[in-house]
């Protein structure tokens, strides 16, 4: 065989390793750099993690946090669940230095649409999706249930545009829910995160944004359709004042919405107890009742 034919070769077979499944022990398979969508040059990748003998399995979707400009998809803190017989898939997005609000927003519903067109493909029940995510990934996944359909925050990314973009059941690990408060409720070292945080998200303060900032916040968009929600935050948390997650709470219970509310107490902004037996039961219950 030629050198340039074999180079040729080479390079195909990497690109078909990139997507290919790689087996991680008995329990799941993992699909590495699955592609969503291309955005101006811009590749669209998530992870997804599929268990082993299970047909079909129910699919939740995890959006990693980062204050939306770090952070990545190989942070997945969902492995409880994909043992538990639930396919995951988490999301890369573009990132605030790379594209303001709403790209985000768009990116994820992408995804979801993506993967409720390849279900079949990758062995998974997309019907029924769930959505999973923590801090910045919290305000995204609540913004995500809560929006379904909304022209502004859809967006046209990605080839699935038959497809809906629609979640069926959203736990959001202490988000912000409403920009216009979130800073007038924080700390000096929540401000000192949060303040450069929204810039670069948004443009400026939510409070020289309001239209924006109302836009981007979940607890402006709750109505009579939303999914059932699961808030867990910690009432020590210095970053994302839990007061964002009572605002939000008090929006569902006044819409007779279904939405459950874990306080751990003494808990800051993430860490073990968070993702401890508890509370991975509480999640893990709350998507068996409302995607099997």
């Amino acid at each position: 065989m030629r050198p340039s034919l074999i180079a040729l070769v080479v390079i195909l077979v990497a690109a078909e390793l990139t997507c290919s499944a790689v087996a991680m022990g008995d329990d799941f398979q993992r699909f590495d750099n699955i592609e969503y969508a291309e955005i101006d040059g811009h590749r669209l990748l998530l992870d997804l993690y599929v268990p082993k003998d299970v047909k079909n399995p129910p699919l939740v979707v995890w959006v990693h946090g980062g204050a939306w400009r770090a952070g990545s998809k190989a942070k997945m803190s969902l492995m409880n669940l994909v043992k538990d017989g639930f396919a995951v898939a988490s999301v890369d997005y573009r990132l605030s230095p790379v594209a303001r609000f709403p790209a985000q927003v768009h990116d994820c519903k992408a995804a979801i649409r993506f993967l409720r067109a390849k279900a079949s493909k990758y062995g998974i029940n997309a019907e029924l999706i769930g959505i999973a995510g923590s801090s910045a990934g919290g305000h995204l996944v609540a913004l995500i249930g809560m929006t379904n359909g909304h022209q502004a925050l859809e967006g046209n990314i990605g080839d699935h545009d038959d497809e809906s973009s629609s979640v069926q059941a959203v736990v959001d690990y202490y988000g912000p829910t409403n920009f216009l408060t979130i800073l007038h409720q924080s700390t000096p070292h929540g401000l000192s995160v949060r303040v450069p945080a929204l810039k670069l998200l948004l443009g400026d303060v939510p409070d020289k944004l309001p239209d924006l900032a109302r836009l981007a916040s979940p607890v402006f968009h709750v109505d009579d359709n939303d999914p059932p929600l699961l808030l867990i935050h910690g009432d020590q948390d210095p970053q994302v004042p839990i007061n964002q997650s009572h605002e939000v709470h008090a929006k569902y219970k006044e819409n007779n919405l279904p939405v459950q509310f874990e306080v751990v107490h003494g808990g800051a902004h993430g860490g073990e107890s968070f993702f401890d037996t508890r509370r991975n039961t509480l999640v893990r219950d709350f998507f068996n009742k409302h995607l099997r």
